[in-house]
């Protein structure tokens, strides 16, 4: 019996350890991320996906921080080294969890992020995929702000583009407002951002 027991400790214990050890190196990789030092965040959650094979969370964030870090790159070579890295570890998220609306709108952020590098080469090919990805997302979970807001975003820079008006989509925008403000997410690690964008946006909408 107390060899049960032992064996139960040990092995609480180690769980224990492997929990606080994801845990310190989720948070070490948001402060390196939060400081502006993208490729270190990014090393660092590609490690914890190593070691986290069946877990979503630090897969989805490689592919978001090459994702944001290639808006606004210039150089190709570069931009294609990590939206190819963005696209390799939303696959794997992908396949850990399958039809899931956060990663649906990873995805549609690596097809923008090759739109707006260059548009008149990836629009025509990656515009319907993109939208392809959000009608989805927005089928899963159409109470989840991320997906409401960033099918909004996408829709109103699609009016701009083509000179269009924008004003028919800031209602989207005030209703993401409104489910961020009850949106609570499952741990400290799952996706909570966007409620600054579409504050700003939203500000924007009523001027």
């Amino acid at each position: 019996m107390k060899k049960v027991i032992a064996i139960a400790v040990f092995l609480v214990s180690t769980i224990t350890f492997a929990q606080d050890q994801y845990s310190k190196g989720m948070q070490k990789a948001f402060q390196l991320w939060g400081e502006g030092k993208s490729t270190e965040a990014s090393n660092m959650f590609e490690r914890i996906a190593s070691a986290e094979m069946d877990n979503w969370l630090p897969h989805y964030y490689v592919a978001q921080v090459n994702t944001v870090a290639s808006f606004g790159e210039k150089d190709k070579a570069k931009l294609t080294q990590q939206l190819e890295k963005a696209q390799e570890f939303v696959d794997i998220a992908k396949a850990i969890s399958p039809d899931n609306p956060e990663i649906l709108v990873q995805q549609a952020m690596i097809y923008t992020a090759w739109i707006a590098f260059d548009g008149a080469t990836y629009g025509m090919t990656l515009s319907g995929k993109v939208v392809a990805a959000y009608d989805k997302a927005a089928q899963i979970d159409p109470k989840n702000p991320r997906v409401v807001f960033s099918k909004a975003e996408w829709d109103m820079g699609s009016a701009q583009y083509f000179g269009q008006d924008t004003a028919p989509f800031c209602k989207d925008v005030e209703r993401s407002l409104e489910l961020f403000t009850n949106f609570k997410p499952e741990s400290d690690f799952h996706p909570n951002w966007g409620q600054d964008r579409a504050e700003m946006t939203a500000k924007k909408c009523n001027e």
